[in-house]
């Protein structure tokens, strides 16, 4: 009997493991820097595109979106900006004409 129980195992294991190939059309940069964004994650491709499914079969979700999402770097840049304006420093004009802000440009 024990026999008969390590081969059912070993097939109910087999069978929970099994993976599959999925063939995708993709821009050879999309790919590329995608792999680079996963490698820098310490992740796999294959594990973003397994992550990816999951949550779709999850929540049954496709979102697309077109709102610009403010990255890590563009809120450092935006603090700074917004330190500068609250102290007053790298600010330039307000110019009375578009030729003296040309002439600005100009000089600098």
């Amino acid at each position: 009997m024990i026999v008969g129980l390590d081969i059912i195992i070993t097939i109910v294991y087999t069978l929970v493991r099994m993976k599959t190939v999925i063939y995708i059309k993709a821009d050879k940069e999309v790919k590329e820097n995608a792999q680079k964004a996963a490698r820098d994650l310490g992740l796999s491709l294959s594990d973003v595109i397994n992550a990816s499914l999951r949550n779709f079969i999850r929540t049954r979700q496709v979102i697309f979106s077109n709102i610009p999402i403010m990255t890590p770097e563009l809120e450092k840049l935006l603090d700074k900006v917004e330190n500068d304006i609250q102290h007053n420093r790298n600010l330039v004009g307000p110019f009375s004409s578009a030729s003296e802000m040309d002439e600005y440009l100009d000089s600098v």
